[in-house]
Formats: structure tokens, sequence, C-alpha cells
């Protein structure tokens, strides 16, 4: 009998050695992203002259909105045809090098997520932007597993402290900003009805000069975060929850949106449009 509860009891901690080693696993990937390898190879591209020229990466080493990584490629190869863009859909950080970047009129970090360009790239993605590209992010690129300061400051002008979880996906409304630019609002919904997983940041993106377009009463959702040990997430962003904004970035511009976090998103007029307007702007 002594023999058997040594071995249940052995039997049990190695499972909770186990589950504690992968859900630490699963939070580091989360915050930092692994493997981490970089392609440095530039492709072979036939980049035209004559068209609207979109680089759609999404390379994503930290967390992975598959679905909804998927569902916006569809959608992007969709708007190319609608406009006759030339979108040139990769996972592959070669193209980040100067000559092709500077083909490109927007590139957009696809639910990119984790360390995905090395630091030459990334100085390279800065100099294109800072030169007149345009730099759009979806949802999971702007959360905190990038590590890239330049990147956090002019792309979301904010720090990422986490999402809504209890419940995790919220039904609220999205509303336009008065006075929001008005090449970017063209067309679209003063207000609708969107369910997605709400990002919180520390502080809002207006006290840093972004504009904004998009916004949520962010006393409308439950914003908390807390889980297991973590009792520290239980805040939100207050009322003026900001969920898109943008902002001009030397003599390039940034656009990013919280929204889009699984596939369902992309069935939303409203935020298909919205992206629409920020690439054809």
């Amino acid at each position: 009998m002594k023999k058997f509860l040594k071995i249940a009891i052995w039997s049990v901690l190695g499972v909770v050695v186990v589950l504690c080693g992968l859900m630490a696993g699963f939070i580091y990937k989360i915050k930092n992203g692994f493997p981490v390898s970089y392609e440095t190879e530039a492709p072979n591209i036939n980049i035209p002259s004559d068209k609207t020229t979109v680089l759609l990466f999404s390379k994503a080493t930290g967390f992975r909105h598959g679905e909804s990584i998927e569902a916006g490629k569809k959608v992007f190869a969709g708007l190319a045809i609608k406009n006759n863009w030339f979108v040139y859909d990769t996972e592959e950080g070669g193209v980040f090098n100067p000559d092709q970047l500077a083909q490109f009129d927007a590139v957009i970090f696809n639910n990119s997520t984790g360390r995905v360009l090395n630091d030459e790239q990334q100085q390279h993605l800065e100099d294109y932007v800072t030169n007149g590209g345009s730099l759009i992010g979806i949802h999971g690129a702007g959360d905190n597993s990038h590590h890239w300061d330049w990147y956090t400051d002019n792309l979301m002008g904010a720090t990422f402290s986490h999402h809504s979880l209890d419940p995790h996906l919220q039904e609220t409304k999205v509303i336009l900003e008065a006075g929001a630019d008005s090449l970017l609002a063209a067309g679209l919904a003063t207000e609708f009805t969107h369910t997605d997983e709400w990002y919180v940041f520390f502080d809002n993106p207006r006290k840093k000069g972004f504009n904004i377009l998009y916004r949520i009463d962010g006393e409308s959702i439950s914003p908390s975060g807390n889980m297991l040990w973590m009792t520290d997430k239980d805040f939100g962003m207050g009322k003026d929850h900001p969920v898109a904004w943008h902002k001009q970035i030397g003599d390039g511009r940034t656009f990013y949106t919280s929204m889009g976090h699984d596939a369902t998103a992309w069935q939303q007029s409203a935020f298909v449009k919205m992206l629409e307007n920020a690439v054809g702007r």
C-alpha cells in the first residue's frame, strides 16, 4: 500500500511539473516568441510600378492567430482584385531589405507576433517608414512580444498590458471618432457592433499624439485579464478606449487596430473597409 501511495504521489508530482513546464513555455512564447530564426535571402518578386503595392507579412513566432491570419490573406487577395493592387503575401523576412521595401506603398503586419525580424531588418523597416512608407498593424501586431522600442513607440504609442479574459470575446459598439481623418473615414460606418478580444494598453495613444479613428466605451466591457496567479490585470482603459489609430512618422505614417483576433472579424464589412482605407489613403 505504501509503495502504491509513493508511486501515486510521484506520478501526480510528475504531472504537475510537466503542466507547469508547459504553462511556462506557453507564457514565454506569448511574451517573447520562439523559435527565433531570420530569413535573410531576398526573394525574387516582380513588383509592378503602376499599382498600389502591398507587402502582407504574417510571420508569427509568438501566439499565432492562425484563423485570423488566413482569413486576412483571403480578404486582402480580394481587395487586390477589387482595387487593382499588387499584394505580396509572405512569412519570410528576407524582403525587408532597402531595395525591395522601397517598392511597396504599404507594409502590413497581419497578426505578426514575436521577434520576426533581425536588427538590420528592423532598421530597414524604420527607415522605410521615416522616408515615406506606410506601416499597418493588425491585432497581435500590437502585443508586447516584439521587444522593439521604435515599433512600440511609433505603431502603438502605448505598451500592451493584457486582453479581456472574463469573458474572453465580448460584443460592444465601435464608434467612429468625431473629426476623424477624412480619407481614412471615407465610407466608414459611424458605429457598428463588433465582437473581439479587446486589448488593454497601459496608456491611451492620444497622449502620444496619435489620431484616433475608432474607439469603444471601455466601461461597456469587462476588461479583466486576471488568470491563475496573475491578479494585477483587473483594469481597463476607461470610457475612452481607442481601438484604431494612426500617426505621421517622418515622411511616412503608421496605422494600428487592436481588432482582428479571429476569423469572424474579417466577415465584418466595417472592419475590412477600415483596412482598405488604411492601405489606399
